[in-house]
């Protein structure tokens, strides 16, 4: 369904995934991958959001980043299978190492403000530009959303918000954010952010699945999808959109 586009950020180029609607566009989506980089899964969710009656971009962030996205696929393919699970781990801490360095954070942000400016440009995304996300996408969903005041919306899933209330204050959007109630790392810390996004003023609402871990979207990840919960997730992301939007017509199931 979609194309391959280029873009440039950071003094680097890089590549997207564009996906167009069928008749008049609903708005802008900006889709974040995973750690795993632009994969066939995050097309496929691209291509959803466009038969949902959005324009929809996903960014590969990878080259940005300074990480090998073909080295990461195959160890998220790794991942998936309990066999390779041990043996896979330290592979991909080597592999995400150069996420530590602030100088790559600063890039990936300005490759996601990059796409985010491109389609605020558009007829289809000015003033209703949302941006999606997921494990790493939903870290630097949070990310755009406190550095872009023209941002219309943010649906982070599973991400880390390590932002003050100070920093938070500058999220103008609203925020609905996603998590499994097994992903301890980030739902241990859950009811800190909610204190700090009450404090900054942010609309910020959240679902927490139970029975559902990190990467519970991820269906393309028999060890970790939760269909239901996905399922959930999905809806209330197309009704969060619809209404922040400000699309007069109806609501795609």
């Amino acid at each position: 369904m979609g194309n391959s586009i280029d873009f440039t950020a950071a003094g680097q180029s890089f590549r997207a995934y564009r996906a167009e609607p069928v008749g008049p566009a609903r708005g802008a989506v900006v889709v974040i991958h995973e750690i795993w980089g632009l994969t066939d899964h995050i097309k496929d969710v691209t291509d959803r959001f466009a038969a949902a009656g959005y324009l929809a971009v996903a960014p590969d962030l990878m080259d940005l980043a300074g990480l090998d996205a073909a080295l990461l696929a195959e160890l998220g393919a790794d991942r998936s299978d309990p066999a390779k699970l041990a043996a896979a781990q330290p592979k991909i801490r080597e592999a995400t190492a150069p996420l530590r360095s602030p100088e790559k954070a600063v890039a990936i942000q300005a490759g996601a403000a990059a796409v985010f400016d491109y389609l605020h440009a558009t007829a289809e995304g000015a003033g209703r530009t949302a941006v999606v996300g997921y494990c790493f996408g939903g870290t630097y969903s949070f990310a755009l959303a406190v550095s872009e005041p023209r941002l219309a919306g943010a649906v982070p899933f599973y991400g880390h918000a390590n932002y003050t209330a100070a920093e938070l204050a500058d999220i103008t959007c609203p925020v609905l954010a996603f998590y499994g109630e097994d992903d301890h790392p980030l739902t241990d810390g859950l009811p800190e952010l909610i204190a700090r996004m009450k404090e900054a003023k942010v609309d910020f609402k959240y679902t927490v699945f139970s029975g559902a871990g990190h990467a519970f979207f991820n269906d393309t990840n028999p060890q970790t999808y939760r269909v239901e919960s996905a399922a959930i997730a999905w809806q209330e992301t197309l009704e969060f959109l619809a209404k922040h939007l400000n699309y007069p017509g109806r609501l795609a199931s």
